[in-house]
């Protein structure tokens, strides 16, 4: 007897006709059925049925459509047939269940074995029987657009137990929505969206009478038999996956090694230039690689891909840019995109130009290796102990500073609004910033700003509130623009700064070149020069500074008066110099991130990872020591608070001077130059907009600054 699948996948037809005339015909001579014609069973199941028959008993709620029936596989069979009890006209209510085994034995073995026949055999009757998948009395040929199992019906006929939750609940499937994983990926929408029947469906992967569990030895989506399933259809790419790393270790008894779903899962399957697919590839690889994938996240690829907006496509590498998909090989093998002979064109297909040195860059280098990676392992201890120093010393300065300030407040408060009071009404001002340095300060405060506001996200993309800014801005392209942006702008400020201080020092000396002395000679005054370098109008830090400091740490601990300064104070000079540290610092590694193909010209690939570390860290040092030591100096003191505006007005009260200043006052006043500073201009107009602007910039770094606390705390508590 020919099999069911071979049978019913032939069109209607003569010949088909003629197969179940012969099926009908060795039934009825062998006995199987009685001779009772359906024309009796149609008088109460025909339509329309009357509503009663003779002997006054309700007909059954079966009511079947005749021409329909003539139309199925089964219509030349009469009732009896299938339903074998029924002996007689007006038979028992309840008939036993067609037994389809009368006929298709073959494939009833094989159901007998799967999942549903042996779910049925336990006594689960909610597991899928004949009827549930083929339908009752209206069965057509598999091929016909209008059975419940063709192609294009099937993931819905299935789904009618799959997307059920009380069934799904009673068997514990492991995936309970496979009807909408399966309608959004690939094959879905090229099945039923497309109407491609090449198109894999349900049976294609799982079976069709013999469907079992992934734990089955002959499930075709067991673990040992997924490539070859799935190559029936990816034939080359079966080929090269069994050629690879993954696919040798498997043919090899590696049976815990990826396989095809591991990577593109089972039901939801996307292409691989999908968002959703690459954003989640990392993860994936991660499964087995996980220590490649902590160091992966560190990067800027991981990052960058971490923090990419839902519908925006990330133009990093993922693990399979750089590692291959289906054709992953070990490093060594001459054949793999990383060997050595094909990693400088594997990376040139995201950087143009890259080189040699270019690939010595470590992708998942672990600095706290000091064996492997002592380089880093160094670069990282000392950004790390820098960090930590910082804070520390500055720390327990700003926290002495404060305590003495806050008793000093309690106990004579009434002086301190007297003070501000009259600050307020003061009538004389005088000068501490030009024009020129304000406009400095100004680009100091607008790019430090956007440097951290579009860094500090990267580098702690793993807290929520990184992604909620950077989608703001329009995802990470954009803030990797406008961090460049701000680069330019720290560049620029710094290079005007020096510019104005080589044109001071050229103005000084071709002023003093030019004077002679008593004899007529030119003679340059080296010791008013000195005195110019390192005197009281100087950034540059003296003796006299470290004095302050020692005065100002007895007034903390109460063993000495509250020291008075000159124009400028030594943590003012530790703040300008520090702009010279970062700049540096900072602007040297960045460059280098920004332009690794050029640097890595003359310098070693691992030169990128040290780059990486040092930007990283001292951006954050930056940010932490400006956000709180140096808004607490300027305006966190009680005196200062809520807001400093000499930054912006450029000039302070005579008050404020004399409280604060006294040394400078007192200098000017001897050397007849205080009218010098003295100013009278028209702050007054502008003093509205210039607070508007600074209580802007400085509750924006207030901001940042919680959320790097949080983020720190939230790296420290995972």
């Amino acid at each position: 007897m020919s099999s069911y699948r071979e049978l019913f996948h032939r069109p209607v037809g003569l010949r088909y006709r003629l197969v179940l005339v012969l099926v009908f015909l060795f039934c009825a001579l062998s006995g199987a059925i009685a001779s009772l014609p359906s024309d009796g069973c149609l008088q109460c199941h025909g339509d329309p049925p009357p509503s009663e028959i003779e002997a006054g008993l309700k007909v059954s709620k079966l009511k079947l459509e005749s021409d329909r029936f003539d139309d199925s596989v089964h219509g030349i069979f009469d009732c009896v047939d299938c339903h074998l009890d029924i002996e007689k006209m007006g038979h028992a209510p309840k008939l036993a269940p067609v037994n389809c085994a009368e006929c298709h034995d073959d494939i009833q073995k094989d159901y007998a074995t799967s999942i549903h026949g042996a779910s049925r055999g336990t006594g689960a009757t909610s597991a899928a029987s004949c009827g549930d998948c083929h339908g009752s009395h209206y069965i057509q040929p598999v091929n016909d657009l209008s059975s419940p199992v063709f192609k294009l019906n099937l993931p819905f006929t299935c789904a009618r137990c799959h997307e059920n939750p009380d069934i799904t609940e009673e068997f514990d499937m492991k995936f309970p929505h496979v009807e909408s994983l399966y309608l959004e990926s690939i094959h879905g929408r090229g099945l039923l969206q497309m109407g491609l029947v090449v198109a894999p469906s349900c049976n294609d992967c799982h079976g069709v009478h013999d469907i079992n569990r992934t734990v089955h030895p002959d499930s075709p989506i067991n673990r040992a038999q997924i490539a070859e399933t799935c190559g029936k259809c990816h034939v080359g790419v079966e080929e090269t996956f069994n050629q690879s790393i993954h696919g040798d270790l498997m043919t090899n008894g590696g049976h815990d090694r990826p396989v095809c779903t591991d990577c593109h899962t089972a039901h939801g399957i996307q292409t691989t230039d999908a968002i959703e697919y690459k954003a989640l590839s990392d993860m994936r690889c991660g499964q087995c690689h996980q220590d490649r994938l902590v160091r992966y996240k560190d990067t800027y690829h991981g990052k960058a891909l971490a923090l990419g907006r839902p519908n925006q496509a990330v133009e990093v590498a993922a693990c399979y840019d750089c590692h291959g998909a289906h054709d992953v090989l070990p490093s060594t093998d001459p054949l793999s995109k990383l060997s050595a002979d094909n990693i400088v064109e594997t990376c040139s297909n995201c950087h143009p130009g890259a080189n040699g040195g270019f690939t010595g860059y470590i992708p998942h280098a672990d600095p706290l290796d000091a064996e492997n990676y002592p380089t880093l392992f160094f670069a990282f201890i000392f950004m790390t102990s820098l960090l930590g120093g910082v804070f520390l010393v500055f720390g327990v300065h700003t926290s002495a500073w404060f305590y003495r300030a806050a008793r000093l407040f309690i106990s004579d408060s009434k002086s301190f609004r007297k003070a501000r009071l009259l600050g307020k009404q003061e009538k004389e001002w005088f000068t501490r910033f030009t024009p020129f340095e304000r406009f400095l300060h100004l680009m100091v405060v607008t790019s430090f700003l956007l440097l951290v506001f579009t860094g500090m996200p990267l580098k702690f993309y793993y807290a929520d509130w990184a992604k909620v800014l950077l989608n703001m801005i329009g995802g990470v392209e954009v803030a990797r623009s406008l961090h460049h942006f701000g680069a330019i702008v720290t560049f620029l400020y710094f290079a005007l700064h020096l510019g104005s201080l080589a044109k001071k020092i050229w103005r000084w000396f071709v002023q003093n070149y030019r004077a002679k002395d008593e004899n007529g000679n030119r003679k340059i005054p080296w010791k008013k020069a000195w005195n110019g370098i390192f005197g009281p109008d100087s950034m540059v830090p003296s003796m006299a500074d470290w004095r302050d400091l020692v005065a100002h740490v007895k007034w903390f601990t109460g063993r000495g008066p509250q020291p008075q300064f000159d124009r400028w104070t030594y943590w003012e000079k530790f703040d300008y110099f520090a702009v010279f540290w970062g700049v540096a610092i900072i602007g040297v590694s960045g460059l280098i991130l920004w332009f690794p193909q050029f640097f890595s010209e003359f310098l070693p690939g691992w030169a990128i990872n040290v780059a990486l570390i040092v930007h990283s860290d001292e951006a954050l040092l930056a940010a932490g020591f400006i956000f709180t030591f140096h808004f607490f100096n300027t305006h966190f003191r009680i005196e200062k608070f809520p807001m400093d505006t000499v930054i912006f007005s450029g000039r302070i009260p005579k008050i404020e001077m004399l409280h604060e200043r006294k040394r400078w006052y007192d200098r000017l006043v001897a050397e007849g130059r205080l009218d010098d500073f003295r100013v009278k201009d028209e702050w007054e107009n502008w003093r509205s907009i210039a607070r508007t602007f600074g209580y802007l910039f400085f509750g924006l770094g207030l901001i940042l600054l919680f959320l790097i606390i949080y983020a720190l705390a939230l790296h420290f508590t995972q």
